[in-house]
Formats: structure tokens, sequence, C-alpha cells
């Protein structure tokens, strides 16, 4: 085989794997993203705003102490994984393996342990006690999050999507269900044992999901010892009866086959635990910081909106405000960013295996192509959900109580913050190629600056435009990071996005959408109105905005040759097979087809 021909089959090898992969987790994703969504329904009617309040203040506490308990190891874990198996250290990858077990375990019970004790501290801090019990309630599911997701990124550095990716929809399905009967249970006790039961849904989600994940470590780890065995039987039989050539032939099939790489491979004697925490915090460390940004700033705004706002609206109506951000605007401004999620995980052991090899060729294709997959289809989810809001809101969540700040303040926070996640999107798919890389010191930088800029304009801006300052300080550290990492990125590889014409190709269509849906929006609220119920008109309002600015945004994106035929092939079969007969017809895709990245 040519080298060209060996090249050309391996960049198809890596694009399989990063669409097979992302394709995994982006379906487990939105799956286990439903389901959140699906649980926020009732518990926003059973808690009300304000429990709402308490249940993500302990949610995104939880979520940040979850992310310093992994301190980053999943995600270098998956790198250093597929560095060994790809050069085929395999014993010292699971060397590797255990000792981030270990860590984990340990680092379980202290988080737990610190979790449950400062929760009283934490909470009449940030003036609201009443999420003390929320806080201890979830706390326990420290104990095994740190585990499950060490299982996580190993399978990832293994190219094995599919265990993780159940395994997030089974920890939904519990937590969802183990949350919403909690909380309707104890309601009748007090609105703050309602708050708890909801908050303990996460430990049964834990319980649930390391359940899945032992049974897949266990089942890998019977498939390697048989594989192995197997190896090194018919590598000793063929030496036996064959020539030099067929033995050597038999040898590399044998390695394939899984057997432990012979000679430089698996000379020298064993890494200690001690090596390889050093190598894996020399990694995970920046990644640590790295992945808590969205989390820290979550965490951020759960602090200090009733401080910040108390004032100019009173501390019942900050704590509303803050129910309305935790409870409905984050959880619907996190849809647009699963794919890019998705995209993260696949694509870290993508780019470390092809930058160990120094195949730049291999990073500055799968850069381009990563982030064209998070922007042009970020995009269009971020349009749908910020223009179509307001029914959106009202039909997922409702106003039960009649409240004047819900009805005022829901759709408007809802679309500011999901604007926002467009920049969080490229921040993090940008980010997790600067980690494929190594290069972790403007990861920390940038995050420290967007951080920084985050604490400086909420506390700037929230006096002038209240809730929404706050969010708008949150887009600005998002837009700061992403474009460290976009210029460093530039740095360190050649790469192109999109042409300057389909850059502006893409700004009209979506300045277009954009109108189109305001325009939608309108209409629909003020004349879309067939049914007495008006959870059942917010329904319809929103199929009929959602609808129109989908349709167009595709459609604009092919007439404008933003997106072509050709790349249309890389999508999901089923998506593929919807969109092409109807495409097809549009003579700007044919001819877009033709130019390919022209």
């Amino acid at each position: 085989m040519s080298k060209d021909s060996k090249d050309a089959k391996d960049s198809k090898d890596s694009k399989d794997s990063l669409v097979k992969g992302t394709l995994i987790l982006t379906l487990a994703a939105l799956v286990a993203r439903a389901l959140g969504v699906v649980q926020r329904i009732p518990l926003v009617y059973l808690l009300g705003d304000i429990g709402m309040a308490a249940y993500g203040i302990a949610f995104n506490l939880y979520s940040l102490l979850l992310v310093v308990a992994t301190a980053g190891i999943p995600s270098a874990l998956s790198k250093m994984i597929s560095e060994r198996t790809s050069l085929g250290r395999h014993e010292e990858a699971d060397r590797i393996y255990r000792a981030a077990l270990w860590f984990a375990a340990i680092a379980g019970v202290v988080m737990t342990a610190i979790m449950y004790a400062g929760a009283p501290y934490f909470a009449r801090s940030i003036i609201n006690p009443q999420a003390t019990l929320p806080i201890q309630a979830i706390a326990p599911a420290l104990l095994l999050f740190p585990l499950i997701a060490i299982m996580r990124g190993y399978f990832q550095g293994r190219r094995m999507m599919m265990p993780g990716g159940i395994s997030q929809i089974i920890e939904q399905i519990f937590r969802v269900a183990t949350s919403v009967v909690l909380a309707y249970l104890l309601l009748s006790h007090s609105l703050d044992a309602a708050v708890a039961g909801a908050s303990f849904g996460g430990v049964m989600g834990s319980v649930a999901a390391a359940a899945v994940m032992l049974y897949y470590a266990l089942r890998l780890r019977r498939r390697d010892r048989g594989e192995r065995a197997a190896g090194q039987e018919a590598s000793g039989a063929a030496g036996a009866k064959a020539s030099a050539a067929e033995a050597s032939a038999s040898g590399a099939r044998a390695a394939i086959a899984g057997a432990p790489a012979s000679g430089a491979a698996s000379a020298g004697p064993p890494l200690s635990f001690r090596a390889i925490y050093a190598q894996l915090f020399k990694l995970s460390v920046p990644i640590v910081i790295f992945s808590m940004t969205v989390t820290l700033i979550y965490t951020i705004d759960s602090s200090i909106v009733t401080l910040l706002l108390k004032d100019q609206t009173g501390e019942h109506t900050a704590r509303e405000l803050l129910g309305i951000l935790t409870g409905r605007a984050q959880s619907l401004a996190g849809i647009p960013i699963i794919l890019a999620v998705a995209l993260s995980q696949s694509i870290v052991p993508i780019i470390s295996g092809a930058y160990s090899q120094n195949d730049l060729k291999q990073v500055s294709a799968q850069t381009s192509k990563v982030l064209q997959l998070a922007l042009l289809s970020g995009l269009p989810m971020v349009l749908l959900i910020a223009l179509g809001a307001r029914p959106l809101n009202g039909f997922i969540f409702g106003n039960s109580t009649g409240s004047a700040v819900v009805e005022a303040y829901a759709g408007p926070i809802i679309a500011a913050l999901t604007v926002s996640a467009i920049f969080q999107i490229v921040m993090q798919t940008s980010g997790a190629v600067l980690m494929g890389m190594g290069r972790m010191k403007p990861l920390v930088l940038g995050v420290a600056a967007g951080i920084a800029v985050k604490l400086l304009l909420s506390f700037a801006l929230a006096p002038l435009w209240g809730i929404y300052g706050i969010i708008a300080a949150t887009a600005a550290c998002f837009i700061l990071m992403t474009a460290i990492n976009v210029r460093v990125l530039h740095q360190a590889v050649p790469f192109q996005v999109f042409t300057l014409r389909r850059w502006g190709a893409l700004a009209v269509s979506t300045a277009l959408v954009v109108l189109a849906g305001l325009l939608a929006d309108w209409t629909a609220g003020a004349y879309i109105r067939p049914f007495a119920s008006l959870r059942a008109n917010d329904l319809v309002q929103a199929v009929v905005v959602c609808g129109i600015v989908g349709v167009l945004y595709t459609l604009l994106l092919f007439a404008t040759r933003v997106m072509t035929l050709q790349e249309l092939n890389s999508l999901p079969g089923p998506l593929r097979k919807l969109l092409k007969p109807l495409l097809s017809r549009l003579p700007g895709a044919r001819k877009a087809s033709d130019e390919g990245q022209a």
C-alpha cells in the first residue's frame, strides 16, 4: 500500500470514528437532556420557581464539586489510554486505569464529606438557607460519580462510546423517576423536604449508572483477556511451524488481535502509581480548570443573583428570577451544547493519536471538521430555542402560580442565555482540540481571563440591566475564551472553518432567520389561539415558530451554499435520507456539491 493510500485510509478511519463516536454520544446526550427537561416540568409545577432556585443551587454546586473530584482525569485518561493502546502498550494502559480508579474512590469520599458538612455554611452565605437540605441530599452521589466518570473516560480512550452513552440514559431515567416521586410524596411534609427529595434523585441515578458501567467493564475485561490469550497462542503456533516471514506476519496479526506489544512497546519496568499520577495531573489540572468553566459560571450565577438583585427587586422576586434562570433557562440553553460536548469527547483521543504521530495534516482536517459540525449543528438549535423561547416556556414549564415575574421574564431570560450558548459551543470544541494537542497553558489562561471578566461584568452590569446584565457577563466570558482558543489553534496548526464567502452567507442567513422568527413569534402570539387552554395554544405557537425557523434556516444554508450536498453525506443516515431529496432540487446546493469546499 502506498503512503498516500495509507494516509487516505487513516483519514477515513478517523473521520468514521469521529462521526460514529459523536453520533453515539450525541444521541445519548439528547435522550438524557430530554429526560432532564421532562424532569423539570413536574418539578417546576410541584416546587415552583422558589423551590427550583434551591434545587438549582444544590445541583450546580454538586456539578462543580464533581468536576473538582474527578480533577479532569477522565479527559486526561482518555488521551493517555488512546496513546498507549495505539502503540500496543496495553498493560501500561490498564495500570493507568487502575491508578485513576483509586484516585476517584478517595476523592469521592472526601468531596462527599465536604459537601455534606459545608452545606449549611454555603447556603447561609448566599442568602438561601433553604438550600441546605437539597445540598446534603445530593452529596452522596459524589461517592460514585467520580468512579463513573473515570470509567467513561477509559472507554472513550478505547474508542468505545456506547457504554458511556447507555449509562447516561439509565442514569437520567432513575434520576427523573426518583426526583419526581420523592418530590410529590414529600411535598405534604414541607417544601424544603420536597426539594431535598428531588435532589436525592441524583444519588439513585449514580447507583444505576455505576451498575451499567460495571457491567460493561467486566465484559470488556473478559474480552481483552480472551483476545490476548488467543493472540499469544496463535503467535506461538505459527512461530513453531512457519518460516521467519510467516512468523513475522503472525506476530503482526497477534498484535492486531490484542497481544501485548513486543520490543520497545513492552520493555522497561511498569510505571509506579506515583509516576502515573504525575503524568495524569500534569494533563488533568489544566483540563479540570477548563472543564469546570461552565459549571463554575452557573454556580457563580446561583450564588450572586439573589445578592446582586435583592435591593433592586426585593428578595422574593430575586429568588424567583434565580429559579427561572436555574430551573428553566439553564436546562433549555444546555440543549444546543449537547453536540459540542459529544464532539469534544470524541475528538480528544483522535487528535491526540494523530498529534502523537506528528500527523499535522490529520489534525488540521479534524479541527476544521469538528468546528464546522459544531457551528452548523449548534446554531440552528440556538435559533430554535431563542426565537421560540416564549411559547416553549409556556408549553414546557407553564406558570401555574400566575406569577407576573414568570410572565414578564421567563421567555427573555431563556432567549438571552441560549444566545450565549453559540459562543460556549465554539469555546468547548476548540478547547477540546487544544486538549488533544496537549496545549494546556492557553486553556488555563483563557479560563482565568474569562472568569475574571464574568465576575467584573456581573457586578458592573447587574445594577444597570438586572438579570440580563448577569447573562451578558456570561456571554462576554464565552466570547473572550473562544477568541483565545481560536487564536492559539491558528498559531499551532493551519485550518479553515469556512471561506470568507461562506461566513458572509452564514451571517446573512442567520439575520434573515432571526427576522422571520421574530415576526412569526409576534404573529403567533397575537393571532394563533385555537384552544381555551393556554398551554395548548403555547404548543401550537411553538410548533409554528420553531417549524418556520428550522425549515427556513435549513433551506437558506443550502441555497446560499453555506452547506453542500457533499457535506450532507457526513450527516447521520436518517437525517441525510430525509433532507437529500428536497435539498438536491436547490440549484445552489447542486452546484456547491461540485465545488466542495470552495
